[in-house]
């Protein structure tokens, strides 16, 4: 919206009206500006506003309900006393998230929009998952059936979002491998729909998963999402594209914006949700935080290179499917309990001690993700 300023700003000076004022107003031209302003009125919506959708989630008695099953004895010892902690704290997420983007933004890109889309729609199934949690008092949320019908139905919508646009949809078919400089696969076809579909749920899932400690995919979701803010940033600077051998995506620029908008709410929330926490984001900001993350990583196409950039929601996911193989073929957990950061709690670490050592697992993992654009 802010971008209109410097519209308005090149209007005026066509109609003669050359003032310092008039010429200041070109900065709002310039991602890079926009993307800060973007991180900082996130960060800030979330510090101002935090105390009141904390109160307001107490108030109404969304409590975060906790599994008191005998297989996970010792790990309500642990968390015993977080039974009751405010959930559905990624509202504030969301909303300081979609604020900052419609005010910093360029409200005419496409890319924004359908990320956009993609994040109030995991947003809101997310929502619906901790309101039925809530209500039941349990653990059991929404389907596993049902939430994969409704990712199905966002990755229709990426598919129509690229095929609606001849030059779009050759580039979305086109698959890219971290390390490679050209696509290992020129046409996916219809198979672009399940790649999205893929990334949709694996990402959302992944970020769900991580988000069991204080902070955890909170601080995570940080460092992703501004590494992704760079990579948007270079998709779409021609030269800069050119040179790193990276796919060139024009138009993806506007996705930095968001990127450091939801970087700036990360942090914002991060106040209140670190150690020990006042609130927790809950399936409605995981959900919402996977999805956008996701979406991105399509649009800048960079699917794949999630896999690293993202290395330590792999590993938490990764823990998760292991584990039940295991259990099911052999009887056995190969891990004292998954997610793997609940593996680490029980072997005797200090719950902010695997808070810490997996974010700066996730800030080298970020750095390992963008050196691979000149390893190519």
């Amino acid at each position: 919206m802010l971008y209109y300023l410097y519209e308005l700003s090149e209007s005026l000076l066509r109609h003669g009206l050359d003032s310092d004022f008039v010429k200041a107003l070109n900065v709002f031209q310039y991602i890079s500006f926009r993307a800060i302003s973007a991180a900082v009125t996130a960060f800030l919506l979330c510090l101002i506003f935090g105390n009141r959708v904390i109160r307001k989630l107490i108030s109404l008695k969304f409590g975060q309900p906790i599994r008191t099953k005998e297989e996970v004895h010792k790990l309500f010892e642990l968390h015993g006393a977080k039974k009751g902690t405010p959930t559905m704290g990624g509202i504030l997420i969301l909303g300081s998230v979609l604020i900052s983007s419609l005010l910093w933004a360029r409200p005419t890109n496409s890319f924004v929009w359908i990320v956009l889309l993609a994040t109030v729609f995991l947003g809101g199934i997310g929502f619906y998952d901790d309101y039925l949690k809530v209500a039941k008092k349990s653990s059991a949320g929404i389907s596993s059936r049902l939430k994969l019908a409704l990712q199905c139905v966002l990755a229709a919508a990426f598919t129509f979002f690229f095929w609606r646009d001849p030059e779009l949809w050759r580039q979305a078919q086109a698959l890219y491998v971290p390390f490679f400089k050209d696509p290992v696969v020129m046409n996916l076809g219809v198979f672009a729909f399940f790649l999205y579909l893929l990334v949709i749920v694996g990402t959302s899932n992944a970020v769900n998963l991580t988000d069991g400690l204080d902070g955890l995919a909170a601080g995570c979701s940080t460092t992703v999402a501004a590494t992704y803010g760079v990579l948007a940033y270079v998709a779409a600077t021609a030269p800069a594209a050119r040179y790193l051998q990276i796919p060139q995506v024009p138009g993806a620029g506007e996705l930095t914006v968001l990127c450091f908008a939801l970087a700036g709410a990360c942090l914002g929330f991060l106040w209140w949700n670190c150690h020990p926490a006042r609130v927790f984001m809950g399936d409605t900001g995981s959900l919402a935080i996977g999805g956008m993350l996701g979406a991105v990583a399509i649009c800048t196409k960079q699917e794949l290179l999630l896999v690293i950039v993202g290395g330590v929601f792999v590993i938490e996911a990764m823990s998760v499917i292991l584990q039940v193989a295991s259990f099911k073929l052999t009887g056995r957990r190969i891990i004292k309990m998954s997610p793997i950061h609940h593996h680490f709690e029980l072997s005797g670490w200090k719950e902010s001690t695997v808070i810490v050592r997996f974010w700066i697992m996730s800030v080298l993992f970020a750095l390992l993700g963008l050196a691979t654009l000149k390893l190519r």
